[in-house]
């Protein structure tokens, strides 16, 4: 057993004495090798020079595809930061560009209701003196009964029968009446009856609505030869509406004559109803 024991420890000598041997034998090549080749450089051997520089550039190469993997993600962490610095950049200006875009639509939008508003008032002074400005709130429209609802009523003056004026030209009368509210039956509208007179000779007619965009003459005089494009007035026959307010156009057709209206009733965002009394107009 001793014996065996000795051989190992003997086994195991060599072998690290060997190992040392060779390492010794290495490190000393290695210097013979360095020593050899700065002296074929320092003199300028040919050839010499070719094959440093093809081992540098093999370096070089081989250094540039080991550090490959990491400037690679470090290009693609730049490249995710400045991707999301500019979607979120691009967000904003989008979210600008909205906001600026609405702000433009609402100083269109009042910009327009202020030029309807000043030709509402330079329209007509005298009956403005005698008229208030409503605002249209609701539109009922269906295919034969059209009528508005406006933001006055009995509290500002208004009273049932008045008549409603877009700037200068009649387009209903009122209806109905609350107390902050009215509702007004325009000309077109089917159950709409208005008496009219127009032409040299003030032929007397009544305008009757037909739920379409212009309403149409009826009781017209027995001699009357239609013409088109004549004036049509109210005529205030009917004790409600004072005379003279007028109203549109006659158009001829085969079997009728319609009015085309001055304004167009589908078409109104503020009215003026006219608060003079008729039967002291007439009177």
């Amino acid at each position: 057993m001793s014996t065996s024991r000795e051989d190992f420890g003997i086994a195991v000598r060599s072998a690290l004495l060997k190992k040392g041997a060779r390492q010794k034998f290495s490190l000393f090549f290695l210097f013979i090798i360095s020593t050899i080749i700065f002296f074929l450089d320092f003199y300028n051997v040919k050839g010499i020079k070719l094959t440093k520089n093809l081992i540098s550039d093999g370096l070089y190469r081989v250094s540039n595809i080991a550090t490959s993997p990491f400037k690679l993600f470090t290009y693609t962490k730049e490249g995710a930061s400045d991707l999301i610095f500019t979607y979120k950049e691009n967000k904003l200006l989008k979210d600008e560009i909205e906001r600026l875009r609405k702000e433009e639509f609402q100083v269109e939008y009042l910009t327009n209701q202020n030029d309807n508003l000043k030709k509402i008032l330079e329209s007509d002074t005298n009956t403005l003196s005698e008229s208030t400005l409503a605002k249209v709130l609701i539109d009922k429209n269906s295919p034969f009964l059209k009528s508005i609802i406006i933001n006055r009523g009995s509290s500002s003056g208004i009273a049932k029968g008045m008549p409603v004026l877009d700037g200068n030209y009649l387009v209903g009368r009122i209806v109905e009446v609350n107390f902050l509210s009215s509702r007004v039956l325009l000309l077109n509208d089917l159950n709409s009856r208005i008496p009219v007179t127009f032409g040299e000779k003030s032929n007397q007619a009544i305008l009757t609505g037909k739920g379409g965009r212009d309403p149409a003459m009826e009781y017209l005089p027995e001699t009357y030869e239609a013409e088109p494009n004549i004036s049509v007035f109210t005529s205030g026959k009917d004790g409600v509406l004072i005379p003279g307010l007028p109203i549109g156009k006659t158009i001829v057709e085969e079997k009728s004559i319609k009015v085309k209206l001055f304004s167009d009733p589908n078409q109104l965002s503020f009215v003026t109803v006219q608060l003079t009394d008729a039967k002291k107009e007439n009177f």
